[in-house]
């Protein structure tokens, strides 16, 4: 009973807070936004060969890395497979120690990006799709940079309220992951982005209010059990 009070409650919270920031949102409010806004982005791209570089290595143990579900249980609503793998770096704000020494110039080229709440290898097998689904809350945006891409049209994509783009290797991708989005992979190879969710730029006030709001949803099951899965994996991974 207390723990569906308390879902309800952050539920109401989280609508209320999303409208907020919606429209105080210093960038608008789109689907998909402008990688040029933020400055970061050129900088972090410039780094695609090394970042990349360590990835290769990791591929070389693609069977040993975690499906998405197997980290966040709540993504089987999306996927049930081994299509989507992971290598986490951060997930809401809990770093990944191992796995940043393993990619250390990875590791490097993320703490250019202001207020990153989330970071990993987002790795999408061979034909696989992700349903049409939104995130959990707006308070991030959602950034990919494409490290590994098969193609870059029709055949690997992700759609965000109906506008369809394609990565390419060494270019960025933002947008709003609260837009209902779906992604394909519809090629005989592997896709891979660095995939990171940074805090949405607000006025002082709305971001402290962003900030508080961050930190409730880090006590979450939600969150919390997809850390200690995480720490399982590597232990094994690692061992």
């Amino acid at each position: 009973m207390v723990k569906r009070l308390f879902e309800q409650l952050l539920h109401r919270l989280l609508v209320a807070m999303e409208s907020r920031n919606r429209r105080h949102s210093l960038h608008g409010d789109s689907a998909f936004f402008n990688p040029d806004l933020f400055p970061w982005t050129q900088r972090l791209a410039a780094r695609t060969p090394e970042i990349r570089a360590e990835l290769d290595e990791l591929l070389h143990e693609l069977h040993r890395l975690p499906s998405f579900q197997d980290i966040s249980p709540d993504q089987a609503a999306l996927t049930s497979d081994a299509g989507w793998r992971t290598f986490f770096f951060t997930g809401y704000g809990v770093e990944s120690r191992r796995n940043r020494q393993r990619c250390p110039k990875t590791a490097a080229a993320l703490r250019l990006i202001p207020g990153m709440t989330t970071a990993y290898f987002s790795i999408l097998a061979p034909g696989k799709r992700i349903p049409p689904h939104r995130g959990p809350y707006n308070g991030v945006l959602r950034y990919h940079l494409g490290l590994r891409v098969p193609v870059s049209d029709e055949r690997c994509a992700i759609q965000v309220d109906g506008i369809t783009r394609h990565w390419a290797e060494g270019e960025s991708l933002i947008f709003d992951d609260t837009y209902q989005h779906e992604v394909w992979n519809c090629t005989p190879h592997w896709r891979v982005v660095l995939f990171v969710d940074f805090l949405r730029p607000l006025p002082w006030l709305r971001h402290v209010m962003n900030l508080a709001m961050m930190r409730v949803i880090r006590l979450t099951p939600y969150v919390r059990v997809a850390v200690r899965n995480q720490k399982k994996w590597e232990s094994r991974f690692y061992g």
